[in-house]
C-alpha cells in the first residue's frame, strides 16, 4: 500500500514509518520544511512538504494514499477532521494517534487510580474533552465509509527508528536529576503511569491497519511503573543512587508547563488486552527498567 503519514519526523510517526517500509508498503510523509523532507528522503519515505495547518495539503496527500495514519498532533481536531473528511465513502483505512492522558486523575503524585479498559467509560478532565471529542469524531466516521481506527498508547520508551531518538518525559526525568544532583518525582511519586517501548507500539499500527475492525480503538501498554520507581531507575543509571527528592509541584508548573506537571503527577493506567486479543499484538520490547539501566537511555549520562 502506499501509505500517508503524518509525523513522520516524529517519535512515533518516525518508527511506524520505518517499519511499513520494511514491511514493504510505500511511505509518503508530510514534513514541514525543506531540511525535514530531506530526512524523509535519507529513510526512503517520500516527502510532502506542510503542516498540519496546510489543510489543502492534508486533504491532497490522503485523497491519494491507500490509508492514513495520523501520527502529529493528537489535539488538531482541524487536521484530523480533513483526512477523515478526504477518506469518506472509499473505505480506506486511516489511523489515528490519541493518548493515554486522556485518562489522568490529576493525583498529584498520589498513587492508585483506575486501570482503564476500552469499556470503562471516561471521566476526562477538561483538558482533555477535545482530544476525546476528535476520538469520537474519527470512530464514527466508521458509519460514513471510513475504516477509521484509534491507537491510544501510554508513556513509550525506547529507541525509536526514525529522526526523533526518543519521547521526552524520561530524558525530562533524567535531565532534572543530573542538574539537581538526585532523581526527584512529583510529590511522593506514587502515582502510576502504564507503558509501552516504541517498537511494540509501532507494532500495534501495522497490525491495526491489517486487522483492525472500522471503528475500534484500541489502548496499547505493555506494563506500569510508579514515577518514583522510574526515578530510581534513573537515579541508578546516573549513579546517583536510588534515594529520591520531591520536586515541588510549582517547581514543576514553572519548569515543565502545566501539560506536562499535571500528566507526570497523575495515575494513567490502561489495559491492552483487546489489542492482544483482536490484533494478536505481542509486545516483547526491553523491559523499561532496562531500558533505562542498561539500554537507550545511557547516552543521556
Amino acid at each position: 500500500m502506499d501509505i500517508f503519514v503524518t509525523g513522520a519526523t516524529g517519535y512515533i510517526g518516525g518508527t511506524v514509518a520505518a517499519k511499513l517500509i520494511a514491511a514493504g508498503h510505500k511511505v509518503t510523509g508530510l514534513a514541514r520544511d525543506d531540511d525535514r523532507a530531506e530526512l524523509l528522503r535519507d529513510r526512503g519515505i517520500t516527502p510532502v512538504v506542510g503542516t498540519l495547518d496546510d489543510l489543502d495539503i492534508l486533504d491532497s496527500a490522503a485523497h491519494a494514499a491507500d490509508a492514513v495514519v495520523n501520527a502529529a498532533n493528537a489535539d488538531n481536531p482541524f487536521a484530523a477532521r480533513v483526512l477523515v473528511d478526504a477518506l469518506r465513502g472509499s473505505g480506506k483505512r486511516y489511523v489515528q494517534t490519541s493518548g493515554t492522558s486522556i485518562v489522568s486523575d490529576n493525583a498529584g503524585g498520589q498513587g492508585g487510580g483506575t486501570v482503564f479498559t476500552e469499556d470503562t467509560p471516561l471521566n476526562a478532565l477538561p483538558e482533555k474533552a477535545g482530544r476525546i471529542a476528535t476520538d469520537r469524531m474519527i470512530l464514527d466516521a466508521a458509519n460514513d465509509g471510513v475504516h477509521s481506527i484509534i491507537i491510544c498508547p501510554c508513556l513509550i520508551y525506547g529507541q525509536g527508528l526514525g529522526v526523533r531518538p526518543h519521547s521526552p518525559q524520561i530524558p525530562t526525568f533524567i535531565a532534572l536529576a543530573k542538574a539537581s544532583g538526585a532523581p526527584r518525582r512529583i510529590g511522593v511519586g506514587e502515582n502510576i503511569w502504564s507503558h509501552v517501548h516504541i517498537e511494540d507500539c509501532a507494532d500495534a499500527y501495522l497490525l491495526a491497519l491489517d486487522r483492525a475492525p472500522a471503528g475500534s480503538f484500541f489502548y496499547v501498554e505493555g506494563g506500569e511503573a510508579s514515577m518514583l520507581d522510574v526515578n530510581r531507575a534513573i537515579g541508578r543509571m546516573l549513579g546517583l543512587g536510588e534515594a529520591t527528592e520531591t520536586f515541588p509541584f510549582d517547581e514543576a508548573l514553572r519548569a515543565w508547563g502545566p501539560a506536562m506537571a499535571h500528566a507526570m503527577s497523575s495515575n494513567v493506567r490502561v489495559n491492552a488486552d483487546k489489542a492482544r486479543a483482536v490484533l494478536g499484538w505481542d509486545p516483547r520490547g526491553p523491559a523499561l527498567f532496562d531500558d533505562i539501566e542498561n539500554g537507550s537511555y545511557r547516552v543521556y549520562r
